[in-house]
């Protein structure tokens, strides 16, 4: 089968995120920061509030499939507290921002996603955004990139979050393409396994020591060898 478009995840496949995947030491730090940057006064109620309604959408501790908007989680969060809700947006560019600090894109996305486009592959992505993360976010980190992405796609597009494979469905359809005849690259299990309940091919980037099995299809250590597999 023909390989017509190559789908990726974001976070540690195309961009290295120097932060653990569970948020959940770092909620009051993230709150502690935009109430001195705001000068609100949170209280002791509050801040519990606060990780009680984080926790609640911590896909790392309650896995869902379906994704709920920032917006939902924000509003929940400022009505337990005394924080006008008309500081919604600013609350969560800060407490996005907290997370985004240090972000690099691997050496070598750039370059293979160029000889990937260079082949007439259609390239997207697909990523599961963090609490409801708006897409200004999660693509900004890709900003380099965007030209060689003929789709950038996340959660919030899809409305569903991985392993449900209905993204890839979607970008197929948007690609009119098979899903057969997509590749998706990510470095988790929900990845492989989102790829295998569309019918797409699997790849999974693995650049630890460790060994992972996923039943993936392929396992790559560097972007670069994408190329490969697709020839």
């Amino acid at each position: 089968m023909k390989i017509k478009a190559v789908i990726f995840d974001i976070g540690q496949t195309l961009v290295y995120y120097p932060l653990p995947l569970n948020w959940s030491k770092l909620y009051r730090p993230a709150f502690e920061n935009i109430a001195e940057k705001r000068k609100l006064n949170i209280t002791e109620n509050e801040y519990a509030h606060i990780v009680e309604v984080l926790a609640k959408y911590n896909t790392r501790i309650n896995p869902r499939e379906v994704e709920v908007s920032s917006n939902t989680i924000f509003t929940e969060i400022l009505n337990g507290t005394s924080i006008s809700i008309e500081y919604l947006d600013i609350i969560k560019n800060d407490f996005y921002s907290f997370f985004r600090n240090d972000i690099q894109i691997y050496s070598d996305a750039a370059e293979t996603l160029q000889e990937i486009r260079s082949q007439n592959i259609l390239i997207g992505t697909l990523s599961d955004v963090a609490y409801g993360m708006d897409n200004s976010y999660a693509l900004e980190d890709i900003k380099p990139l965007l030209k060689y992405i003929d789709i950038p796609f996340t959660s919030n597009d899809a409305g569903y979050r991985k392993p449900n494979g209905k993204g890839l469905e979607i970008l197929s359809n948007k690609m009119n393409v098979l899903t057969s005849e997509m590749i998706f690259v990510g470095d988790e299990k929900k990845d492989v396994e989102c790829a295998k309940n569309a019918g797409a091919v699997s790849v999974l980037i693995n650049r630890d020591n460790e060994e992972k099995y996923f039943e993936q299809n392929y396992t790559i250590r560097e972007l670069k060898e994408l190329v490969t597999i697709i020839r």
